[in-house]
């Protein structure tokens, strides 16, 4: 598919953005500036990241939160989902793509984290998660040119940084990949087929042709985060990958009602651990 991320599973193509690449800094520097950031055009359209890295690797560096610009209201609780039948509302359409913006937004962040955590990682691995931040920035371009559509922009809806709030507390990168692609990204593949077939029942086409774009390009982050749960662990042992999830997560939250099949294989998920993924309950 035009601009989605390259299909090796070692690291995802980079992306070019808009505006000029900041003189001076490295990798490192872009990725701490894009998190602490609390300016909404630099998050929605960061300057082109530096090629260089940091020379010697430094210290691991676990930010425990990030900037957040003046327009997005961050609450505690965000508020109910629209349901299926509330979907022919424009309104109520336009706060679900804010909320997969609001998720974009935190995974683009939280992929620069995990540059910023895990140093001593595979230079492979932190440049694949660059490219894998890049895709995300550019997928909240797309949901934001749809609430426009909608009649609406960032920050007309709260927003809850629950990401965030899980994913930084990873201590190492096996956890990163099992909870943040493996699980809610992979997890993102069973939703976004599902809200594209809610979209396109109510005639918005245009929204539903987003969540196809958006479920398909995530096939290469999956694909990236099984590759190195298996490099660093040999199998993807659905009982491994369960006991690396971070406390209180569980396989449950980690899908959607029906699992999308056809892009968890693709991704590189084995038909043993789709089975007792689907079949998994908590005891």
């Amino acid at each position: 598919m035009p601009g989605s991320c390259s299909r090796r599973s070692d690291v995802c193509a980079d992306r070019n953005l808009a505006g000029s690449t900041l003189e001076g800094t490295t990798l490192e520097d872009w990725a701490q500036r894009y998190i602490e950031s609390t300016d909404l055009d630099h998050k929605l359209a960061p300057p082109p990241p530096p090629t260089a890295w940091r020379q010697p690797t430094p210290a691991p560096k676990r930010l425990v939160s990030a900037g957040r610009p003046p327009e997005l209201e961050v609450v505690a609780r965000a508020p109910r989902s629209p349901t299926r039948s509330q979907m022919g509302t424009p309104k109520r359409r336009a706060q679900l793509l804010h909320t997969f913006l609001h998720h974009e937004l935190q995974a683009a962040e939280l992929m620069c984290w995990a540059i910023l955590a895990f140093p001593d990682t595979p230079r492979a691995f932190r440049q694949g998660l660059l490219g894998i931040c890049q895709d995300e920035i550019r997928h909240m371009g797309l949901y934001r040119q749809h609430l426009v559509v909608l009649g609406h922009d960032v920050g007309d809806f709260p927003v809850r940084d629950w990401f965030w709030q899980r994913v930084a507390s990873c201590e190492r990168p096996l956890q990163f990949v099992a909870l943040m692609g493996m699980g809610l990204e992979a997890g993102n593949l069973d939703h976004t087929k599902r809200y594209e077939e809610w979209f396109r029942e109510v005639g918005d086409h245009e929204g539903a042709a987003l969540q196809r774009i958006v479920g398909d390009e995530e096939v290469a982050h999956v694909q990236f985060a099984c590759h190195w749960f298996r490099r660093w662990t040999g199998d993807d042992d659905f009982e491994n990958w369960r006991q690396e999830l971070v406390t209180p997560l569980t396989p449950s939250m980690m899908k959607g009602n029906e699992l999308d099949r056809e892009r968890r294989g693709r991704a590189g998920f084995s038909g043993e651990f789709l089975r007792q993924l689907e079949n998994w309950q908590p005891s």
